[in-house]
């Protein structure tokens, strides 16, 4: 592989890098949201049927786009804990 292959691609992994955290970053805007609206509604922050529901989705996402579903629930584990520290913040 030449130098400026191997340039590109980490160029397009820097992109995705930074494509994901702006997604992350608006996931977290998106709890807070939750969380005020459950504030107001008098409901509870940490609801855990719902959090083990969405990482079951995220894994049987990943399953059909053919990657290791374990390690994309791992990885959803901490994003609900961002969502959950960010329903806090309001």
């Amino acid at each position: 592989m030449s130098d400026d292959r191997m340039d590109q691609l980490r160029e397009e992994i820097e992109s995705l890098d930074r494509s994901i955290i702006e997604l992350i970053a608006r996931r977290v805007e998106l709890a807070r949201e939750v969380g005020r609206a459950k504030h107001e509604a008098g409901l509870p922050t940490l609801d855990p049927a719902r959090e083990a529901a969405v990482v079951r989705r995220a894994g049987q996402i990943a399953r059909e786009v053919g990657i290791e579903d374990e390690d994309v629930r791992y990885i959803f584990w901490h994003l609900i804990g961002l969502a959950r520290r960010a329903q806090n913040e309001f």
